[in-house]
Order: structure tokens, then sequence, then C-alpha cells
């Protein structure tokens, strides 16, 4: 009987219904190929290469690889500080993403849209960076160093960005603040579309409290979703770069927020060594599939 039904539902499909969805999902496979697949492909053959864009590539083997480890001393100093970057805003702007959308999430649609945008504002707004610039300025205009000095906390202003004692610290803050984007929305979105009804079944089981409800029947029911928006926190803290020069520099005073992500466009864009560049976005690929394969473990486990 169970051959039966299945023999009925296969032929369902039949070999138009087939050809249409290929044709609708080809378009998509066809831009996936071209500009995420094939550029960490060629990422990974170049990067056993020696290749300044003008010279005929040379082909080096490991020298790209045994120069990251043994002859570039800024690279550990960068992926010293991109794993700062990562370990901190990474759980954090996860947790608080998350967080935030739960809480918001139990007001009402009006609120909820309107709280919903006040919190991812930040990442649509292309000059929000100049509101730390102002406020942070390292002069007695900039609102913090003008606050401290009227109180008698300091006697003059603070270079906030260029003192490697408290760059690092303020740019880690900036980045969680920039860092309600698309995880947010996806985690309110996922919220919205938990059922009541299993809700109601946990009650009826034994669940008491809102906790409980969270850990047995919110983050299973979410499952995809929170790897959809850890996918996108692990991408945002591993790619730090632009925050950092914009308020920093480059370089940054002691390469102190230094990441790999401004360490390899140096040495491609400006160097044009696109064969040890490679190499360095392999190394980062690596690190961030590793991340990657670790929450999803964590994700698995959760709720049982």
């Amino acid at each position: 009987m169970k051959k039966q039904i299945k023999r009925k539902n296969i032929s369902l499909w039949s070999t138009g219904d087939k050809i249409t969805l290929t044709a609708m999902i080809l378009p998509f496979s066809i831009m996936f190929f071209l500009f995420a697949v094939l550029p960490v492909a060629a990422s990974l053959v170049l990067s056993f290469f020696r290749y300044d864009m003008i010279n005929t590539p040379q082909f080096t083997g490991l020298d790209n690889y045994f120069r990251m480890f043994i002859e570039d001393k800024v690279l550990i100093t960068a992926i010293l500080n991109t794993l700062k970057f990562s370990v901190v805003t990474g759980p954090i702007g996860f947790a608080l993403a998350f967080m935030l959308a739960w809480m918001i999430n139990e007001l009402g649609p009006k609120s909820r849209t309107l709280l919903a945008f006040l919190f991812y504002s930040p990442s649509l707004i292309g000059n929000a960076l100049m509101i730390w610039q102002i406020m942070f300025s390292g002069d007695s205009y900039g609102y913090v160093n003008s606050v401290l000095i009227s109180l008698n906390i300091i006697s003059e202003p603070i270079q906030w960005f260029t003192d490697s004692t408290y760059s690092m610290t303020l740019i880690i803050i900036i980045q969680l603040w920039m860092s309600m984007g698309a995880g947010f929305l996806a985690n309110i979105s996922g919220l919205q579309n938990v059922s009541v009804s299993l809700y109601e079944a946990g009650a009826i089981d034994g669940i008491r409290n809102r906790w409980q409800e969270l850990w047995y029947i919110t983050f299973p029911s979410m499952k995809n979703i929170l790897l959809f928006s850890a996918v996108m926190q692990i991408q945002a803290s591993f790619s730090v770069s632009q925050i950092a020069v914009t308020l920093s520099g480059f370089p940054s005073v002691n390469y102190s927020t230094h990441t790999i992500v401004t360490h390899l466009s140096d040495v491609a864009s400006t160097r044009f060594e696109m064969g040890y560049g490679a190499a360095l976005s392999v190394m980062l690929f690596a690190m961030m599939m590793l991340a990657r394969i670790l929450i999803g473990k964590m994700l698995e486990s959760t709720g049982k």
C-alpha cells in the first residue's frame, strides 16, 4: 500500500513541471555559480601562484601559505584582532539580535514595526559612523571629551580612535550597534511564524514558564532561521574592516584595529600581490566555515 502511494505522489510531478521548476531555479543557480562558487574556486587555485596582475602567474606551491605564518608578522596581529572581534561581536551580536527580536515580538503590531525599524536603521544609514566620529572626536569639541573635561575627569582631550587603549573597545561597541541587520529581521519573522498550537501543546505537556517555552519550543522551531542569523553574524564579525579603517585610519596605531580583511585589502588592492591575497582569503574562508560548523553543531543540540 505504501509503495502504491509513493508511486502516485511521484507521478504528480510531470516532465513539464520539472522543466518549469528547473527553468525557475536556473537563473539563481547560474548567478550563484558565477559570483560565489567560481570566485572561491579561483581564489583557491590562485593561492598557489605569484601574481601581480601584470606578469604571467608563476606557480609557487605552498609558498604563500608558509609566508602567512612565518614571514608576515602583521598578519598574526590581524588574526588576533579578528578573533577578538568575532569572539565578542559574534556571540553577543547573535544573542542580542535574538533577544531584542523576542522582546519586540511580544508587542502590538504598530509598536513592533516601529521598534524593529529603529533597531534596524543603523545598518541602513550610510553615514551612521559620523555620529560616533562627532561623539568621540579627539578634540575638546567632541561630546564625550567635552563632558569629561567639564566634570574634571580628564584635563586634556583623549584621542579615542588613535589611542590603542580605547580604539578596539570602541569599534567593537560600534560593530554591535550596527549589527542589527538581516539576522535581526529574520528572527522577528521566524518568531511570527512559530505556531501558537505548539505553545498550547507544550502547556499541556508540562511547560510552565517562558524560558521553558523558549528552550523546548521556540529554539527548535526556529533552527533554520537561527542558523541563517548566525551565518550573517559570522560574516559580519569576521569581515570587520571598513569601520576600523574609517574611524582609526589605515594603518591604525600599533595595528590595534588591523583585521584580516584590512590586511587582505592592503595586500591585494595596494600592493597587487593577488596570489598572496588569494591565500589570505582562503584562510579567512576556512575560519568562517569552521565557525559556521561549530555553531551548527550547537544549534542541533538545542532543545534536546
